[in-house]
């Protein structure tokens, strides 16, 4: 079964030359670094289609061998420019950019458009206060339109097929709809505020739709050229070329390394001289495998300071993120959607952590039978190690929301009170 595997794996290169034992799937080194390779997926979230988030710039599999963690962690899939430019169209689109319009087009004349007809004062001649008036319009309209975006999204979550039995589905679209609730609430305690000024319809429309502009489109811009200024990435170029430096200097300095590689396993001490028997040769596989096994650890010692800097500065942007994303109630709304969907960078960097584990449990099954040099037999296929993605507690991102709700929930509050205290002096007429 074996043979006829690498047979099929390996194509013309197996049949030109029948013997090669770099053709051999028995090999452990050719079935753990090319011929036997398992991926590393990270499955869509039952409300995954809900919002995109960063799901299109970060992959959700690899290949995982025995090469180097960079080999595969660095192969991102080509993906046309445009569609990055553009961005998606989904839900979360919708009830961030869309939804508070919708609201604002309700909401704009609450008071201006009585007092600019000449009923308001006739109103108000009623045993009715202004601020009841006010309070009644908004939950009338707030009831109509929040309604209307839990639909959109149960019909959302219906039409994209999610599985609602999921562990934590249930509670994820419960706070999906809170969280959308809070949102809306926002922009009507800011309507509240601006009629509260007194001032005409057109002016509100106006006032408003800055409000909106600056909220929703000039602080996340602000704030994203701010973070790649304090916190610059360093160039994807820079970690291809430190990879290929690395991966020179381990092969000019190969028997140094594979000296030192077994110094680090002393378990295989006994094995290593087996390696330099008369019955191994420069350039046979078993060999070949075991002085890779070297270099590839080599290469990722010399990479790690590349990768670190890397990830240090991904960790400074969202430290600034975390710290100034209150500033607009469209990044929190955000990063609790993709938080819930399961398309936001915290699921992203626990599926990371189990590949990195994954990777290690790969490398730890294949590099004592390379040592050893122990040709894989048919029972070993059922032992391979298998990838099973572990879904992130909903414990922890129910708590991230949570603190989310409170961000949205208490500016709404203070707008609320402080427009409704100023609707005590409104001018009625005039």
């Amino acid at each position: 079964t074996l043979e006829i595997i690498g047979h099929r794996r390996t194509g013309s290169r197996a049949r030109n030359a029948p013997g090669s034992a770099f053709a051999d799937p028995r090999q452990p080194q050719s079935l753990g670094r090319n011929m036997g390779l398992r991926y590393a997926v990270m499955p869509p979230h039952a409300l995954g289609s809900l919002a995109i988030g960063q799901s299109d710039l970060y992959p959700y599999y690899f290949k995982v061998s025995t090469n180097s963690r960079q080999t595969f962690l660095n192969s991102d899939e080509i993906e046309n420019p445009v569609h990055l430019l553009a961005g998606r169209f989904d839900l979360a689109f919708v009830i961030l950019y869309l939804f508070p319009l919708v609201i604002l087009a309700f909401t704009y004349n609450l008071i201006s458009s009585e007092k600019e007809a000449g009923i308001l004062a006739l109103t108000l001649s009623q045993p009715v206060t202004l601020r009841r008036v006010v309070l009644s319009k908004v939950a009338l309209r707030a009831t109509f339109v929040i309604v209307l975006a839990a639909l959109l999204t149960v019909a959302g979550v219906i039409l994209g097929g999610a599985d609602l039995s999921a562990e934590g589905a249930t509670l994820r679209l419960i706070l999906w709809l809170a969280v959308t609730a809070a949102y809306g609430a926002f922009w009507f305690a800011l309507a509240v505020g601006v009629n509260a000024l007194g001032r005409s319809s057109a002016t509100n429309a106006m006032v408003l739709a800055g409000l909106w502009l600056f909220f929703v489109v000039l602080t996340p811009s602000i704030l994203n050229v701010a973070v790649k200024a304090a916190y610059p990435v360093p160039s994807r170029i820079e970690l291809i070329q430190a990879m290929r430096v690395a991966g020179e200097d381990a092969t000019r300095q190969s028997s140094h390394l594979l000296a030192r590689f077994m110094e680090d396993h002393p378990e295989m001490t006994s094995s290593a001289s087996a390696t330099r028997g008369d019955a191994a040769h420069p350039g046979e596989a078993a060999d070949y495998g075991t002085l890779l096994l070297a270099i590839n650890d080599a290469t990722e010692r010399d990479v790690q300071p590349v990768l670190d800097r890397f990830d240090g500065q991904v960790a400074g942007q969202q430290r600034i993120v975390d710290r100034f994303r209150y500033l607009s109630p469209a990044i929190v709304a955000q990063s609790a959607f993709n938080d819930l969907a399961g398309s936001g960078a915290h699921r992203y960097n626990h599926f990371l952590r189990q590949v990195d584990q994954y990777h290690g449990q790969w490398r730890r099954f294949f590099a004592p039978r390379i040592l050893k040099k122990e040709k894989i037999a048919v029972a070993d296929i059922d032992t391979l190690p298998a990838f099973r993605f572990s879904e992130e507690s909903t414990a922890d991102v129910a708590g991230r929301v949570w603190s989310t709700l409170l961000g949205l929930l208490l500016p709404v509050v203070v707008v609320t009170a402080a427009g409704l205290r100023k609707l005590a002096r409104y001018p009625v007429a005039g």
